[in-house]
């Protein structure tokens, strides 16, 4: 009753409802297109395929120290290099309120975006060659047998990667909280679980951190649930 009453509550709600849309979003559209480019034959292949797993594989801390030295308004090297090009005058806030969630949503998807690639391709691969050759030979495009032969035959795997990818951004922790240390911004991209960690260790309010998860765990049952009715799995998923 009290949550259902508390503004802030429902911000949090807000807040990691859009960051994980977003960021979910993102990591689909980059990691197919990543998994169709690196499905073809290249020279350095191989080379390309460990650096685009790299974001994956480094701890989240030092991912998110890594990235605010990148975003700093006063010496990060995103800023002069956008400042050097000219596409700004003054440097930018990422950290800021108008630029946090940006920000947030940006690294996030950098660093998870390599998951997608990951099992996308690792399906791609097991897509028989001949449902390709059958249709060069009936004149399909590069983008229609996208479209009528890859992604009918990923269907399975988008259906669990965005079961997952949606649970794991919305209960999302470590990425959200060491982002907003040290900066006054914290608010504006404050999620459930940041929340209920503030409730429970900040404020000593246990029951009621207690209360915000068991609202998560409700939440994402309710989103299953409406998943699952929407996009109805196939029998040999």
């Amino acid at each position: 009753l009290y949550l259902m009453r508390d503004r802030v509550f429902w911000d949090a709600l807000w807040n990691g409802t859009v960051y994980a849309v977003s960021t979910v979003l993102l990591q689909l559209v980059i990691g197919i297109a990543a998994a169709l480019v690196l499905y073809e034959t290249f020279p350095g292949r191989n080379i390309v395929r460990g650096i685009v797993l790299f974001p994956y594989v480094i701890p989240t801390v030092v991912a998110m120290i890594l990235w605010k030295w990148l975003l700093n308004n006063q010496f990060g090297l995103v800023n002069y290099l956008f400042a050097e090009a000219g596409l700004i005058d003054e440097p930018i806030s990422w950290m800021g309120r108008s630029y946090i969630m940006t920000s947030l949503i940006f690294i996030s998807v950098w660093q998870f975006f390599p998951f997608v690639v990951l099992a996308v391709l690792a399906r791609m691969q097991t897509i028989p060659t001949e449902l390709y050759d059958a249709a060069k030979v009936d004149g399909a495009s590069a983008v229609r047998r996208f479209f009528h032969v890859t992604l009918p035959q990923l269907t399975n795997v988008l259906f669990v990667i965005v079961l997952l990818r949606g649970i794991w951004m919305f209960t999302k922790f470590d990425t959200v909280w060491l982002i907003t240390q040290g900066g006054g911004a914290e608010k504006y991209v404050r999620t459930l679980p940041v929340y209920a960690y503030l409730r429970t260790f900040n404020f000593y309010q246990a029951g009621l951190g207690a209360a915000i998860g068991v609202v998560m765990f409700v939440v994402l049952v309710i989103a299953m649930i409406v998943y699952f009715r929407v996009f109805k799995r196939d029998e040999n998923l």
